[in-house]
């Protein structure tokens, strides 16, 4: 890595701080998902696994380098030298999903308006098959730093990193993904997340009195998503042990979390036989499902977005936070401090960590008490084991 990219990282995380001191928040709208990016084996899912039961610390990063930040001033975020900063945002789907896709360009954005930089370039709707053209089509044209929104778009970074070093590249890529030099990463635990999420419906159906079962949309039960539904049927059955979800896929192809027609048809056939909850664990189709629930009284979450109960247009029930713009906020804060260097993968946790997990938008006391008391147990490692076989089982092929 250059002198001049090592000056700029440290820029970058410098301006973080100074936008978080005018009265940003670092909570920003995610994703869907974990959202998430799909471990291929067993093997990287019981490394999820050792990772979240490690809540002694305050957070979990694997050093990949041991770069270390060069004194900043205001010139080095121009990494190329043109005269200009310019951000490249690389989205697996649509940037105005309101859910994960769209957490990480909000961020990007915003960051980039208050620091008066060039606006960002946006790449949206990236399919795997296409990412090492449209992803490598982003790093010519000019950006100092390019953010990947999800692992399915991932497979070419390791090539594109070494072909452009002078771009800081990041990655929310999930667990799984491997250690990358000179590509930062954010993980988290798709089963602490969903758990929360299942535990939290639980409780308002209970507080309502609604049908036993959640539905939980999804694509094509991918390995990812099998994890998801596990944990939140984990989460749910907590509460109650009658209660139950029913999983659809709802995507044409792999990946296809944006189908609304699909999501539709799997939303109301489920609805004329009685649910209580569904969970939208989409991307593109997320608010039309949203919509749909709220126009017929059932309980709704977000997934991936930390903004989802101050949502003025929808209303949420529960906001199912792991926020791709929280975790990038949150990355550069460390670079600056020195407990973050490129190359490095910062693992959330919940229970340790402020920004993922499940809150109840309108909770009760009683449910306040409810949710702060999983979230200790998350933390503690109570579900560790269990946790860990449903990795297992949603690995295993």
């Amino acid at each position: 890595m250059t002198a001049r990219k090592r000056i700029g990282l440290s820029v970058i995380a410098a301006a973080s701080l100074v936008l978080t001191a005018c009265g940003s928040s670092s909570s920003s709208s995610s994703s869907d998902t974990t959202a998430a990016a799909a471990a291929t084996t067993a093997a990287s899912a019981e490394t999820t696994a050792a990772a979240s039961a490690d809540t002694t610390a305050a957070s979990d990063t694997t050093a990949a380098s041991d770069t270390t930040a060069a004194p900043a001033d205001a010139s080095s975020l121009d990494t190329n030298g043109d005269g200009k900063v310019i951000f490249g945002v690389a989205a697996a789907g649509p940037r105005d999903d309101g859910a994960y896709y769209q957490a990480l360009v909000d961020k990007i954005d915003s960051f980039s308006k208050a620091h008066n930089f060039e606006a960002p370039i946006v790449v949206d709707n990236i399919t795997a098959e296409n990412a090492a053209t449209d992803i490598g089509n982003l790093a010519q044209q000019n950006v100092d730093a390019i953010f990947v929104g999800a692992s399915e778009i991932a497979d070419p970074l390791a090539d594109l990193v070494t072909k452009y070093p002078d771009i800081f590249w990041y990655c929310n890529c999930g667990a799984g993904y491997p250690v990358t030099p000179g590509l930062a990463q954010s993980q988290d635990d798709s089963s602490e997340i969903s758990y929360s999420a299942g535990y939290a419906t639980g409780l308002l159906m209970k507080a309502k009195s609604a049908p036993p079962t959640a539905l939980f949309l999804g694509c094509c039960d991918l390995p990812f998503e099998k994890e998801a539904y596990m944990a939140y049927e984990l989460g749910l059955k907590a509460v109650d042990p009658s209660y139950a979800i029913k999983y659809v896929g709802t995507g044409n192809f792999q990946f296809d979390f944006d189908n609304t027609a699909g999501a539709t048809e799997a939303f109301n056939a489920a609805l004329a036989s009685g649910i209580g909850a569904v969970y939208p664990y989409l991307g593109g189709a997320l608010k039309p499902i949203v919509k749909l629930a709220n126009q017929n009284d059932i309980i709704t979450m977000s997934a991936g977005s930390s903004k989802a109960c101050a949502d003025t247009e929808l209303k949420y029930q529960i906001q199912v936070a792991f926020d791709a713009g929280d975790y990038v906020d949150t990355i550069l804060k460390e670079l600056l401090a020195g407990t973050f260097k490129e190359g490095d993968v910062r693992v959330f946790h919940v229970g340790v960590d402020p920004e993922p997990g499940a809150k109840i938008c309108d909770p009760t006391p009683d449910q306040t008490t409810a949710m702060a008391d999983v979230y200790k147990k998350i933390a503690a490692g109570d579900f560790t084991a269990q946790f860990g076989e449903i990795k297992g089982k949603a690995y295993s092929g």
